[in-house]
């Protein structure tokens, strides 16, 4: 008997693979229909923002009484705040779910690359037990189940690492949204104290900066979640996982205008510094997984070391 069958390992692992896929599948395809609701939502909402804007820059009844009461630019400054809000909450949804669909399209393409692994994993399986029987070897049917303990964690260490890859990677972008806030508020600080133009243009360019960094920083949450599709995840931790998808919209939240006020950037700082938090207790739960797994893996590859030993001592 041929141990440490590498074709049907290579078939084994292709098979995690190819359902793995089909869980991520489900995973973006749900993502995509709620991420088309929320686009839709946040269009007419951009839409009816900018129709407030126009209705009070044109000459409706509007316009006209706020002109009267002496009120008209503040409330204009008001509805353009508005608007501008709602456009980067529809952009960042749309972009949202272009990334999804991006990504089923790669799913799509990957599942069709690994259409009739599972035939033949079968075809080359009944070969194998066939060998086992014919040779009777109790021994043989151990190793046998061996490798697949070891194929299976293998698939579960390969799931939880690209996760973790998905996380670092949040988590770097997340540090870099609190550097741009972080100098955003000490030129705000500035600029209470007489800083002038440079310093509120300077403020100005960093929160822009955050803003472009969080519209990428949800696209990789949401990608982070897709990958824990099929690894088992603490109740609690799931919680923090599932809040990420709504990252975005928990940043944007109030006036941008606002932004323009310290109490502002600092409660966007404490936002995202709650969601670096979160996204280190799951890393941490994950590498927890991973460690456990890998010393699982060492165990089960010297029992399967030391059977195959034995068999050829028995010989």
């Amino acid at each position: 008997m041929a141990y440490y069958d590498e074709q049907l390992q290579l078939l084994q692992q292709q098979i995690a693979q190819k359902r793995r896929e089909e869980s991520k599948l489900k995973e973006l395809n749900k993502q995509r229909e709620v991420l088309s609701a929320r686009v839709s939502e946040f269009q007419k909402n951009k839409l009816d923002q900018q129709a407030d804007v126009d209705q009070l820059e044109g000459h409706s009844l509007a316009a006209f009484f706020y002109a009267v009461i002496g009120k008209k630019e503040e409330r204009l400054d008001k509805e353009r705040e508005e608007a501008y809000a709602a456009k980067v909450k529809y952009d960042v949804s749309a972009r949202e779910l272009s990334s999804v669909e991006e990504d089923i399209l790669r799913s799509e393409a990957e599942l069709n690359r690994r259409k009739g692994s599972e035939q033949q994993y079968e075809r080359m399986l009944r070969d194998k037990v066939e060998e086992i029987k014919f040779r009777g070897s109790d021994e043989a049917e151990e190793i046998f189940q061996a490798e697949e303990r070891i194929a299976y964690i293998e698939n579960q260490l390969k799931e939880i690492n690209e996760a973790l890859a998905a996380g670092e990677k949040a988590l770097s972008i997340i540090d870099h949204v609190l550097s741009n806030l972080d100098s955003a508020e000490g030129w705000g600080t500035w600029d209470l104290m007489g800083g002038g133009l440079i310093s509120g243009m300077a403020k100005h360019s960093h929160l822009d900066e955050a803003q472009k960094l969080v519209e990428d920083l949800q696209v990789q949450l949401r990608r982070f979640k897709t990958e824990l599709t099929d690894v088992t995840i603490d109740a609690d931790i799931q919680v923090s996982i599932d809040g990420f998808l709504y990252f975005a919209d928990y940043f944007f939240d109030g006036l941008f205008a606002d932004w323009a006020v310290l109490d502002k950037i600092n409660q966007s700082q404490a936002k995202v510094k709650d969601t670096k938090d979160q996204m280190i207790s799951v890393l941490y739960h994950l590498k927890t997984i991973s460690s456990t797994s890998k010393a699982e893996m060492e165990s089960e590859k010297v029992k399967l070391n030391d059977l195959v030993v034995k068999t050829i001592i028995d010989k």
